[in-house]
C-alpha cells in the first residue's frame, strides 16, 4: 500500500513544541438530587397546578435536543406521574429545526440521548406538522406542533440555563421550549428571522400568545449544578410562567462553572489564555456545540460585550457521536481535526444554521489530520511570547469542567488558586494514533 505523502502544511507545524500537561481538579459548590423519580413525585405532589391533570386527558410532554442531566429518568418519572393521575401521556420532540428538521431525525436525536418509547414508557409522536395559533402585530406567524395542539393538555419540560447567544429575562428554558421548540422548524425560523439579537423579543411574544391560546397546564424546569448534575426541579403554573421562570435562570447562571483563568475572586474580571483544547463538541454539551458562556467565543457582536475571557487559539478535536452529525458551532474553533470534519453532517448543520440565521455556525475552520497537528497549529499561531511556555488548558467538553489538564506554564498560578487542585505531575502529551491519549478520570471521552 502506498503511503500518502505528508501535506506540506503539516510539516510547517510538526516541530512546534508541545507542553507537558498536568491533571487538575476544580471543586464547585452545589446541591445534587440523587433520586430523580422521587424528586419529580415530590415536586408534583407539592404543586397545586398538577391538579389540572384529569383522568382521561391526553397529555403532550415536551422533549428537547439537549443532554439534560438524568433526561430519560426524569421523562419516565413525569410520564408515570401523569399516568398515575389517570391521564394518557405521550412525548413530542420539541426542538425547532434540530435533527435535520425531519420527524425521523428528531426521534433519532432523542434516541441518542437515551429517550425511547421503551425507556420512558409512552409513545413518542414526532412530526414537523404545525398549526398557526395566531399572528403577532407585525404579521409574524406563531406556530404550534400539531400533536401538542390536538392534545387535551401540554406539560412543558426543559432545563433552565443561560442562552449561548443572547441575554434576556428568559433565555433557554420553558419559554424557549414553548416558543421555538414547539414551533418546530417553521416556528423556529420565524422566531429567528429578524436576527439572533431579536430572538428574545419573539420568544417572549410567542410564548405569551401560546400561554393564552394553547392548553399549557404547567411547566417542569430543571436546574443543574456546576458538575452537570441535577440540583433543582421547579414546577411552574402556566399562569405567570414566564415571570416565575426568571429567578430560576438567575440560579442557573450562578451555578455555571468557569475556566480557572483570571482573578479567582472576581468572576467578571478579564482573563486570557493562549490555547484551549476541547476534546469533544456536540449538541448534548451545548446548542452551539461548545458553550460560549465557557469559551467566550460568542457569535453575536452584542454578546461579545459580555466576554471576559480572551482565548487566543481554540482547537476542537472531535464531534460527539451523540450529536448525530450536527457539528453546529465548530466554527468557533480556530482549528479542528479531520475526524471532526468527516463527522460533520451538512444536512443537520445547515438546517440549524439557516433556521437560526446564524450562518457562522455552519463554517468549517482549518482542518488538520489529527490531534497532534491540530494542537500544534493552535500553539504555533497563538501569539505567545514563548510558545514553548504556552498557557494551555485542555477540557473534555464545555459542560463538564471538574477535571482539566493545564500546561506546565499555568501550574504556578493554579497551585494557589482556591477551589482547584493539581492532582497529577506534569507529563508529555501522549497520542494513540490520531487521538490525544492522556486519560480522563471517570466516564469522560
Amino acid at each position: 500500500m502506498t503511503q500518502l505523502a505528508k501535506p506540506n502544511y503539516v510539516r510547517l507545524v510538526e516541530d512546534t513544541p508541545l507542553p507537558r500537561i498536568a491533571l487538575c481538579r476544580q471543586r464547585f459548590q452545589g446541591t445534587r438530587i440523587d433520586d430523580p423519580a422521587r424528586a419529580i413525585h415530590e415536586a408534583l405532589a407539592a404543586a397545586d397546578c398538577a391538579s389540572k391533570i384529569r383522568p382521561g386527558m391526553s397529555i403532550a410532554i415536551t422533549a428537547g435536543s439537549r443532554g439534560i442531566a438524568a433526561f430519560p429518568e426524569l421523562l419516565a418519572a413525569i410520564v408515570a406521574e401523569i399516568r398515575a393521575r389517570g391521564a394518557d401521556p405521550f412525548v413530542v420532540p420539541a426542538m425547532g429545526s434540530h435533527g435535520g428538521a425531519t420527524a425521523e431525525g428528531q426521534t433519532a436525536v432523542l434516541a441518542k440521548l437515551g429517550v425511547t418509547e421503551d425507556v420512558i414508557g409512552c409513545p413518542i409522536r414526532s412530526s414537523m406538522d404545525t398549526v398557526e395559533i395566531g399572528r403577532l402585530e407585525n404579521g409574524m406567524s406563531v406556530r404550534m406542533d400539531r400533536h401538542a395542539q390536538d392534545a387535551d393538555g401540554i406539560v412543558l419540560f426543559n432545563r433552565i440555563k443561560p442562552h449561548t447567544s443572547f441575554r434576556a429575562p428568559n433565555e433557554s428554558g420553558l419559554a424557549k421550549m414553548l416558543s421555538i421548540g414547539l414551533g418546530k422548524q417553521s416556528g423556529a425560523e420565524a422566531c429567528h428571522s429578524r436576527g439572533i439579537d431579536q430572538v428574545p423579543i419573539y420568544v417572549d411574544l410567542m410564548a405569551r400568545m401560546k400561554l393564552e391560546r394553547c392548553k399549557v397546564l404547567f411547566g417542569i424546569g430543571t436546574i443543574e449544578n456546576a458538575y452537570d448534575q441535577l440540583s433543582d426541579i421547579a414546577v411552574l403554573d402556566s399562569e405567570g410562567l414566564l415571570e416565575a421562570e426568571q429567578p430560576w435562570l438567575q440560579k442557573a447562571m450562578a451555578n455555571m462553572p468557569r475556566l480557572p483563568v483570571g482573578p479567582a475572586d472576581a468572576p467578571s474580571a478579564a482573563g486570557s489564555l493562549d490555547v484551549l483544547v476541547v476534546d469533544q463538541i456536540g449538541k448534548e454539551f451545548s446548542g452551539t456545540g461548545m458553550d460560549p458562556n465557557i469559551t467566550h467565543r460568542f457569535s453575536s457582536a452584542r454578546m461579545m460585550a459580555h466576554a471576559t475571557l480572551h482565548v487566543s487559539r481554540l482547537a476542537a478535536l472531535e464531534l460527539s457521536p451523540r450529536s448525530n452529525g450536527n457539528g453546529n458551532g465548530a466554527a468557533r474553533a480556530d482549528v479542528v481535526t479531520a475526524r471532526l470534519e468527516q463527522a460533520f453532517d451538512r444536512e443537520a448543520v445547515y438546517a440549524n444554521a439557516l433556521t437560526s440565521t446564524v450562518l457562522l455556525q455552519a463554517k468549517m475552520p482549518m482542518v488538520m489530520p489529527d490531534d497532534r497537528s491540530a494542537i500544534q497549529a493552535a500553539i504555533k499561531t497563538c501569539g505567545a511570547e514563548d510558545i514553548a511556555k504556552a498557557r494551555l488548558l485542555r477540557i473534555p467538553n464545555t459542560l463538564q469542567l471538574e477535571y482539566l489538564y493545564a500546561s506546565e506554564a499555568m501550574l504556578p498560578e493554579l497551585q494557589d488558586r482556591p477551589g482547584i487542585e493539581v492532582i497529577g505531575p506534569p507529563e508529555p502529551m501522549r497520542f494513540d494514533g490520531v487521538r490525544l491519549a492522556n486519560p480522563w478520570p471517570g466516564a469522560h471521552p
